[in-house]
């Protein structure tokens, strides 16, 4: 039986263990990422205005609390940062907009109140009350959210490479320059938003590394632009400086969380974090037009100037919409952008990949690495382009690049590194492509060891190492690598369906089946468990288990309707429990989706032959041969129908000469071939047939008594000719014809040939029998019929030429 294993959830029952892991793309896509990131920056935004309204409703007739609107806002930011984390920002803003707008406070009035209160001069009012215990509610919430938001990431940041935020890991005084640098580039987007592109990681906006960078301008203006507005906001009151306040409230708050701060950030520039700052960009544009709209002297233009920007707003956006129309467009129009940034390239290539066009996607990923040199993930992508296009040799050269750019491990010395777990694969992909070649499965190993080496946890690396542990004949190391595998994922029904082959490997039928049973208790449909486990009932011999063994098929086929193997071993069991229309069914749906299926063709052909219905298995035997010329049991099989019911003795000839031609060793063709010359009358070459024969098989008794029958026969024509010699020889020649005349009429040797389960890999194989019979030999003649022979010798001799080419078997 041939089963399979089952890696990273990808299976395929017609190939013998050892699926590729691959695809194990080092990127990830980022119509993926944008997408499932940008709803749920979309949804922490809808959270976050509706936790702001609801707070605006706290505040009661004479200036009392209402409670419940505060505990709406509390579960809403909740909710908003479980989305995304900005959303906790929401509790900063509605604390601005509860002393500046509610209150009505400016900044010099909050400071006078501070120092009157500080010099015993007075006491803090009650409505100042009322606000602190607001805002203390408020802030013990946040505290509680970012308690919980921990907890959800178990108290551990994400890892990024530096290829997500150079930056990052940039030296002084570049990484402080470039991250403010960063915030007038956000702002311009903000303004302008004309070049926009789905990626801004990598090269995208190259390092400020000096104070002399003309970059620095840009950031210098901008600092003075929001210093400007926030003491205007803060510093006088009035509806026009709350506006403003609360336009940069909810431009600078949320933004806080991707300014790379407090923490680094996975990214560089990111659209999709301007979502809430949008909203308070566009209150101050809209503020600022409302004002010069007053002035009568700009009214027009300002009306000018809106229509213009909210047409050029809508054609914009309008483009975009193509731009997003797939995978390529999108990074094509990225491209256009930024063509400094290697995943784009990559991501690129990855969408020709999916498209196969596999000439095209290489140019792509070449030029990441060319952008990129040093990106692992580049090379990667190259390493396994090459490989779908064949090219081995180029395809183990890029994953070898890719290897040596990974953190080397250096005897006797301990360090910490942080390495991408995508960029692990390397070690999977390479040893996986050069396991191909038997001699470099050690080699194959080692690398998968020293991907374990890097990461204890790395499940794939154990899987994989399972699988070519089995290929290098070594069930009890591959059974230990699948066991810690399952020590890191006891819900993964792929992983006990592996050990499940571990244990047919090991001949332990038992603890396969229960293994088995295990990964269908985790996923019932797991169609290689369904499969495999069946076949291992029907092979037990068990008849107890057949019923579950048909109900698992049956499930099968349910799931693979398209799969003739499902039906065939269908048709197996029936005909295991002697249920022959039913197997007939099954082996003709088999055949109807697969013509050439080899086994199910000649197990129908089997079953006719079995049932009495010989003559309907010549056509299925056609159709075997014409799609499998070599076939040597169904060679048999046609011969002996040939033989015994067509009673055409120059087709089964050919049939076994053709046997004989394939295999000359084989005992039933040369059998079988034998039996055709005794039906030819031809006794010297079919005594001579089964000499042969014999000493091919010494121990087989039916041949010894078929040579022990012949040479019977021959011994019978002997005496009669010696009885006829004072004939002149005359008699001795119609004593051979009439030897012959009666050899006509006795019954002929059959050979027949009872054949069953020529399977695939995974089927039952039952061996080819052979019942041979017989008949009694003829008796001597008497005197009398003697005399007559000597009458007739004239006759004889006209038709001595004609027996003797008989005998002869000319």
């Amino acid at each position: 039986m041939s089963t399979n294993l089952v890696s990273a959830g990808i299976f395929s029952h017609k190939s013998h263990l050892h699926p590729e892991i691959e695809p194990l793309f080092c990127w990830q896509s980022t119509v993926e990422v944008t997408g499932v990131v940008g709803r749920a920056e979309l949804l922490s935004s809808i959270f976050f205005l509706a936790a702001f309204l609801s707070y605006t409703k706290s505040k009661g007739p004479d200036n009392t609390i209402v409670w419940t609107p505060i505990a709406v806002t509390v579960f809403l930011v909740a909710v908003a940062t479980l989305c995304k984390e900005q959303g906790i920002t929401v509790v900063g803003i509605c604390c601005v907009y509860e002393v500046f707008i509610a209150q009505g406070y400016t900044l010099p009035a909050l400071l006078d109140t501070a120092v009157q209160i500080l010099r015993g001069k007075g006491s803090i009012p009650f409505s100042m009350l009322q606000t602190l215990l607001k805002l203390i509610v408020l802030m013990f919430s946040t505290l509680l959210l970012v308690v919980v938001r921990v907890q959800v990431i178990q108290s551990q940041l994400p890892v990024f490479t530096r290829f997500d935020n150079p930056a990052a890991v940039s030296p002084s005084p570049a990484r402080q320059l470039t991250f403010n640098y960063l915030l007038p580039v956000n702002a311009w987007l903000l303004l302008n938003p004309s070049e926009l592109c789905c990626d801004w990681t990598m090269g995208t906006i190259p390092l400020v590394e000096s104070l002399l960078d003309v970059r620095n301008i840009a950031t210098l203006t901008f600092f003075c632009f929001l210093g400007s507005l926030m003491v205007f906001s803060l510093r006088y009151p009035g509806d026009s400086s709350k506006t403003v306040l609360m336009a940069l409230c909810l431009i600078v708050l949320p933004f806080i969380p991707a300014s790379n701060l407090f923490f680094p950030v996975g990214f560089v520039v990111a659209e999709r974090v301007l979502y809430v700052p949008s909203m308070g960009f566009c209150i101050l544009v809209a503020h600022g037009w409302k004002k010069l709209s007053t002035k009568s002297v700009l009214r027009k233009i300002s009306w000018v100037c809106l229509a213009a920007v909210l047409f050029t707003h809508a054609l914009k956006t309008l483009h975009r919409n193509w731009d997003w129309e797939s995978e390529y467009t999108l990074f094509m129009s990225a491209l256009k952008v930024n063509k400094n940034n290697a995943k784009l390239w990559n991501n690129v290539g990855h969408a020709l990949e999916n498209e196969k066009n596999f000439e095209r996607a290489l140019q792509f990923f070449i030029q990441a690495t060319q952008v990129q040199p040093d990106d692992i993930g580049a090379h990667m992508n190259v390493g396994r382009t090459y490989k779908n296009l064949n090219k081995t040799k180029e395809a183990e050269e890029s994953y070898m690049i890719a290897k040596s750019l990974m953190p080397q491990i250096i005897p006797g010395k301990k360090y910490a590194a942080r390495v991408a777990p995508n960029h692990l694969n390397v070690y999977i992909n390479l040893a996986n492509l050069i396991r191909a070649n038997e001699s470099r499965l050690e080699e194959a190993d080692q690398l998968y060891r020293q991907a374990i080496s890097m990461r204890p946890d790395f499940k794939q690396a154990y899987i994989s190492r399972g699988e070519l542990l089995l290929k290098m004949n070594k069930p009890l190391k591959a059974k230990e690598a699948y066991l810690r595998a399952l020590e890191l994922d006891r819900t993964n029904a792929d992983l006990w369906y592996n050990l499940a082959i571990v244990y047919i490997e090991l001949k332990d039928p038992t603890e396969a089946l229960k293994n088995f049973n295990r990964a269908l208790e985790l996923n019932p449909t797991h169609k290689l468990a369904l499969f495999n486990s069946a076949l291992l009932m029907q092979e037990s011999g068990d008849a107890r288990l057949r019923p579950e063994a048909k109900q698992r098929l049956l499930h099968y086929v349910k799931e693979e309707p398209q799969d003739s193997n499902g039906y065939f071993n269908l048709g197996m069991l029936a005909m295991d429990d002697k249920k022959d229309m039913e197997a007939e069914a099954w082996m003709k749906k088999a055949i109807r989706l697969q013509p050439n299926f080899r086994s199910a063709l000649f197990n129908l052909a089997l079953l006719y032959s079995q049932t009495g219905k010989e003559l309907m298995a010549l056509p299925v035997l056609e159709d075997l041969l014409r799609y499998y010329p070599d076939h040597t049991k169904g060679l048999i099989l046609k011969g002996d129908i040939l033989m015994n019911q067509k009673k055409d003795i120059v087709g089964a000839k050919m049939c076994f000469e053709k046997i004989l031609e394939l295999d000359p060793n084989n005992v039933q063709g040369k059998h079988n071939l034998c039996v055709v010359y005794f039906e030819e009358k031809d006794l010297i070459k079919a005594e001579k047939c089964l000499v042969e024969t014999l000493a091919l098989a010494p121990h087989e008794e039916y041949i010894q008594r078929h040579l022990n029958i012949v040479r019977s026969k021959i011994a019978s024509l002997g005496a009669v000719e010696q009885s006829s010699l004072p004939s002149d020889g005359t008699a001795a020649t119609e004593a051979k014809k009439k030897s012959v005349q009666n050899l006509k009429e006795a019954k002929s040797e059959k050979a027949t040939t009872q054949s069953t389960a020529d399977n695939k890999e995974h089927s039952k194989n039952k061996k080819l029998t052979e019942k041979s019979s017989v008949d009694k030999e003829t008796p001597k003649k008497s005197t009398k019929e003697i005399k007559d022979i000597e009458k007739k010798r004239v006759a004889a001799l006209k038709r001595l030429e004609e027996i003797e080419r008989i005998l002869n078997g000319e």
